[in-house]
């Protein structure tokens, strides 16, 4: 009888160690988790949370940082009742509905989280809030850690040398996904966000879903915007800017003139020709202001920072995928800049900014270059509307 009673203690005690690391575990939603949201409630039937766009953003942010546990809970072979996961989405009445996996190392990347009636029904909460997506695919960034991290370095090697994450088996999985909850759904209620690598698959899947006439709401942080694609394309422009300026400098002669495509070219120009567009998808002639993603960007984050720099004069864009003629010079796209001081990288591009009780946030008033490059083909004309005079 005693010594059933020492096991019994034992097992007790064995039990309350494994609670107190899992109570302390920094990942813990209770650790690193928003201090100052609340979980929906009835008053949000007058008054919908979900209309806050800080709550949004906040919320969305906590989905992708669940996709990142999704994954550690995987490799750590943490059973359902120490997940850490769940806690980022649960007390927002929401539930897993399907993991996206990575069939080359078999890590999940991806999540789908939906609207969970029951448990919101459970709080006296009758119907989903305005506001509140249906379901969100959300998609997380690179993970270091070993079972993962040669599969992520890839697909980050995949952008830094073509500027697309087409060719990835991640981004056919993302695709299908997401047109499979907005058929579902309708587009309306569903939206996708990611973080990092995952904010990039996050914008080639959103756009390639607007070529087809299908807009969902789109949230990206910290969004990757440095290639080696678009320096070869700017040092191309630039070297096009010097030629034309020294070209105007030379006096006239009666000797035929070098043409500019030659010179451009002979500048480095050419390199355009083989470096291939985003996306690669022909233009449809999708009307503006039908699909608007929203980028959320740290100036600190050497990852993101091009996407506040200024749109200016690109020179002649005939004939590029991704520019072209917009409806009163605007691009569809909501650019929102963290307002601190310099901070270190990895503070910099961390997810958990984005929930910060101190965060400060800017709309940026300038077009971004970068956004203008990537979005433009949207919102060209038709060939059978393109202005008169403006070459394609």
């Amino acid at each position: 009888m005693e010594k059933f009673g020492a096991e019994e203690t034992a097992k007790e005690i064995i039990t309350t160690e494994v609670v107190q690391q899992e109570e302390a575990h920094p990942y813990a939603f209770h650790v690193s988790g928003p201090r100052n949201v609340s979980s929906p409630n009835w008053r949000d039937l007058i008054s919908s949370s979900w209309k806050d766009t800080n709550y949004k953003r906040t919320v969305i942010a906590c989905f992708i940082q669940a996709v990142y546990l999704l994954e550690l809970d995987r490799q750590e072979n943490r059973t359902e009742e120490n997940a850490l996961a769940p806690k980022w989405w649960l007390p927002f009445k929401y539930k897993l509905a399907q993991t996206l996996i990575d069939e080359r190392d078999g890590s999940i990347f991806g999540a789908i989280l939906e609207w969970d009636r029951s448990a919101a029904l459970a709080d006296l909460v009758l119907m989903r809030p305005s506001g509140a997506p249906r379901a969100v695919l959300v998609l997380r960034g690179t993970l270091l850690k070993s079972p993962t991290i040669r599969r992520d370095i890839e697909d980050d090697l995949r952008f830094l040398a073509w500027e697309s994450l087409k060719g990835s088996v991640r981004f056919k999985v993302a695709l299908e996904a997401l047109q499979s909850v907005a058929d579902r759904y309708g587009s309306s209620n569903v939206c996708i966000a990611g973080h990092s690598l995952g904010a990039g698959f996050a914008l080639q899947v959103g756009k390639a879903l607007a070529k087809e006439g299908i807009y969902v709401e789109t949230h990206l942080f910290n969004p990757p915007s440095v290639s080696l694609a678009m320096s070869f394309r700017n040092f191309g422009e630039k070297a096009g800017f010097v030629w034309k300026r020294f070209k105007s400098m030379l006096p006239t002669s009666s000797e035929t003139p070098v043409s500019s495509d030659e010179a451009e070219k002979a500048f480095g120009v050419g390199l355009k020709n083989w470096v291939p567009q985003l996306y690669g998808l022909k233009n449809s002639g999708v009307g503006l202001g039908k699909w608007v993603p929203h980028l959320y960007v740290n100036n600190s984050d050497y990852i993101c920072c091009s996407y506040t720099d200024p749109d200016g004069t690109e020179g002649n864009n005939a004939g590029k995928e991704n520019t072209g003629p917009t409806t009163g010079g605007q691009v569809a796209a909501k650019l929102f800049v963290k307002s601190k001081g310099s901070q270190k990288f990895l503070e910099a591009h961390g997810l958990e900014q984005w929930w910060s009780d101190d965060l400060e946030l800017q709309l940026a008033v300038h077009n971004s270059k970068l956004i203008s490059r990537q979005l433009k083909s949207l919102y060209t004309f038709p060939a059978s509307q393109q202005p008169q005079g403006n070459p394609r």
